[in-house]
């Protein structure tokens, strides 16, 4: 069965006796949509996982499917093998995935702002990026964006990844970090958020940001995807934006049904801080502008041309060729 696989038996006619005597309805036909997340179903993509109760994909005609991930690199693996549709992933991950030879096209900014860093105990005197030399240094994952934003903040001052020594750690895990496993944590603002309320230590931050502000995350699909499903794809981009729309809109909402559907989201109070955090990342100047998933083209390629000088990727990358916007959907 090939992507975008119709659900089964949707096209079947389907009797149904209506108040009229009328009999005889047709069912709506449904599209299945996989993606392939970065993460488990967490709170910050409350969005996504409000779908049994909000429908904006149901809406669109699309019958959604998540597959969780352990970072970006593993969601466009699982999007390669045929798990999966679109990836929700990292801008490094994809120059990576680029570099290697991999036909992919971004079609969506998830989330415009970068919202990685690096987290220490004051007492352990990190507090710029070359501090970090001979430290031990958390990740969630070997493929996360974590890893890579690291290593950004690492060359930027002429260091590299064998420069500290690399430890997983675990999704938004800080307790290594708290308990001197490790002298400090790659991490994004929402984790950093729910590490201080579980007790967390007075902390240096360091902002990757403030080195390269790129894209936390986007949506990627092959090219063959790109080609053959563009009137699908934009119905997916205008059902997500719908989605992302409702909740910047609505975070307490958000934050309620966190509470049932997020693997994390027993804490309500906890859920609505983190919902609103993953908001403010999703809006930028450029999306004021141009409206919600808009990208800013010349970051793009300026991360792309900052991986190849550090040595992240080995060859040059013309991401105006893969930066595609024609599906976003317009402003509303």
């Amino acid at each position: 069965m090939g992507l975008f696989s119709r659900v089964a038996g949707a096209t079947a006619l389907v009797g149904a006796l209506l108040l009229g005597g009328m009999s005889g309805a047709l069912a709506q036909v449904m599209d299945k949509v996989t993606v392939a997340g970065w993460s488990q179903p967490i709170s910050e993509i409350t969005n996504l996982l409000a779908e049994p109760d909000k429908g904006f994909f149901k809406a669109k005609g699309i019958a959604l499917d998540y597959v969780p991930g352990t970072g970006g690199g593993s969601a466009i693996q699982t999007m390669l093998t045929g798990k999966a549709d679109i990836a929700f992933t990292d801008p490094a991950a994809l120059y990576l995935a680029l570099d290697k030879g991999e036909k992919l096209v971004a079609i969506y900014n998830i989330y415009p702002q970068n919202v990685f860093n690096v987290v220490s105990p004051k007492a352990n005197g990190i507090a710029k990026p070359a501090d970090l030399k001979g430290k031990r240094v958390g990740v969630y994952s070997l493929s996360s964006g974590t890893r890579q934003n690291l290593a950004v903040l690492l060359h930027q001052v002429g260091l590299s990844e064998k420069d500290v020594t690399i430890e997983v750690t675990g999704l938004l895990n800080f307790a290594p970090v708290i308990q001197g496993q490790v002298d400090a944590t790659a991490a994004t603002d929402t984790g950093l958020y729910v590490a201080r309320l579980k007790g967390l230590p007075e902390v240096n931050v360091i902002e990757v940001r403030d080195s390269l502000n790129l894209p936390s995350d986007i949506f990627v699909v092959t090219e063959e995807t790109y080609r053959n499903r563009k009137p699908l794809l934009a119905r997916f981009l205008a059902a997500y934006r719908d989605s992302a729309a409702w909740m910047i809109a609505n975070p307490e909402e958000a934050a309620r049904l966190a509470v049932t559907r997020a693997i994390n989201g027993s804490d309500e109070a906890v859920n609505l801080g983190i919902i609103k955090l993953r908001n403010a990342s999703t809006v930028s100047e450029t999306t004021e502008r141009e409206g919600l998933g808009a990208f800013d083209p010349g970051v793009m390629q300026k991360g792309a041309d900052t991986f190849h000088q550090l040595g992240l990727i080995a060859r040059p990358l013309d991401m105006g060729a893969v930066v595609r916007t024609d599906l976003i959907p317009p402003k509303q």
